[in-house]
């Protein structure tokens, strides 16, 4: 009887799983809402942006994904910062949620297969505890990749903030030296190869081609990546945009906010790990007095 009923539950699981991805592959009636989210999605995309699917694209991942994608646009779910995590790291929104899929089918599958383990061990488990195993492992693997993507993105950030308090001061070297404010955007831009400066390089260009102002490019760019101090200095140089001076002085000034920042972060950092350090010690020094006093507490009782 139980393996009946653990028959019939693993199969309806399979077969619930087959469900959902033959109808997340396949084409269904779009909606009025899906098609609007669409057409913004497209708009936002720019002139630069994918006019059709390339081959990669079309692939079973790339077909998956598309679905979910268009499946979180008619719900309404946004999730800004998470889509910012993705900017960050250059990362596809609709591979993202593929990969997401993909790892919970695989979760879902383990979890029967763990399970499967210890009954050959000898275990002995109830037949509803794979269904549970599933569930389980299915909901854990769904949220490993954005684990994944908040930690990189996190650690990229903070290589971004670092390289935009040297930027300005750059901005400010070349309006210092008469440059004026377009010119010397671009041209504290082009000192490096690195890939964030890349990124700011790559804005103010479709901002040039556009006829879009470089300062609102850069406030666009920061809304993208999640980066308040881009926005920040989108609103400053469209206040100050005129005057040179005012300008100079902005950006000096905020450059050494950002490094007093980091600075200041650099130092809790380190603290933290001081802590733990001492903790550890403790642990180990308390460990040691358990191993001297030990021997002689056991003589103790036994008298």
């Amino acid at each position: 009887m139980n393996s009946i009923l653990f028959t019939c539950l693993v199969g309806g699981l399979v077969g619930l799983g087959v469900f959902a991805l033959i109808r997340a592959l396949m084409p269904g009636r779009r909606s009025a809402v899906s098609t609007v989210a669409q057409i913004d999605a497209l708009r936002a995309a720019g002139p630069g942006g994918p006019a059709g699917g390339t081959e990669t694209d079309r692939s079973l991942q790339g077909r998956l994904g598309e679905r979910i994608a268009a499946l979180y646009r008619q719900q309404g779910w946004e999730l800004r910062s998470l889509r910012a995590d993705l900017a960050v790291l250059d990362r596809s929104w609709e591979g993202f949620l593929a990969t997401k899929i993909m790892l919970a089918a695989v979760g879902v599958v383990f979890g029967p297969f763990v399970f499967a383990g210890l009954w050959e061990l000898g275990f002995g488990l109830s037949p509803i505890i794979p269904v549970w195993m599933a569930l389980i492992f299915g909901g854990v693997f769904f949220l490993l990749p954005d684990m994944e993507v908040r930690r990189d993105a996190a650690r990229k950030r903070k290589d971004l903030r670092r390289v935009i308090g040297a930027y300005l001061d750059l901005v400010s070297m070349n309006l210092a030296g008469g440059r004026g404010l377009p010119e010397a955007l671009m041209t504290a831009a082009e000192i490096s190869d690195g890939w964030a400066l890349m990124r700011i390089r790559n804005c103010l260009t479709d901002a040039r081609i556009t006829g879009t102002s470089q300062w609102v490019a850069l406030g666009r760019l920061g809304e993208e990546l999640g980066i308040e101090e881009l926005q920040d200095l989108s609103i400053t140089l469209g206040l100050v945009a005129d005057d040179g001076a005012k300008i100079r002085d902005s950006l000096g000034a905020r450059a050494e906010t950002m490094r007093h920042r980091e600075l200041a972060e650099i130092e809790g950092e380190a603290g933290e790990k001081s802590q733990s350090m001492l903790v550890a010690q403790l642990m180990l020094c308390a460990g040691f007095l358990v191993f001297l006093i030990f021997p002689a507490a056991m003589r103790v009782f036994q008298v």
